[in-house]
């Protein structure tokens, strides 16, 4: 399975910046890509279990569903239920960490997915720069 990865420094504290991003609903809050993000009936935005209908900037809609969250590590992991990418399976962890040295937070992302090989390095470079790496400057800018 192919693993895009992106990471970053954001200003900021990592209690400060994971308020930011903890909230299952928030992404489209601090992320460029995402223009509207709601929660379907059921758990709520910090509850695992808890599924988001994202639209892109596109107009395209992805539905995710979040498998674990972790206050301790400051991480969330989630999987694609619906999406216009061709991918069969897709799992995806954000993670932050303090930057001990600055005072500012570490933000690491990535997935492990499953796809034709076809389409192996185009979806690779779309999730590592197109969602991740944007996201991570989103949040740094935001």
């Amino acid at each position: 399975m192919p693993r895009p990865y992106a990471s970053g420094i954001v200003p900021g504290d990592v209690e400060q910046v994971w308020r930011r991003v903890r909230d299952f609903n928030s992404l489209a809050t601090w992320h460029p890509a995402i223009t509207h993000s709601e929660i379907e009936p059921g758990p709520g935005a910090g509850e695992v279990g808890a599924i988001r209908r994202l639209t892109l900037a596109d107009g395209g809609v992805v539905r995710e569903q979040l498998l674990t969250l972790d206050d301790v590590d400051h991480s969330y992991t989630y999987r694609i239920l619906e999406s216009p990418f061709p991918i069969r399976s897709y799992v995806s962890t954000i993670r932050l960490a303090p930057v001990t040295a600055t005072g500012d937070t570490f933000v690491e992302w990535w997935a492990d997915y499953d796809a034709d090989a076809a389409d192996e390095e185009k979806l690779t470079t779309t999730f590592a720069d197109g969602v991740y790496a944007t996201g991570i400057t989103g949040l740094a800018n935001g």
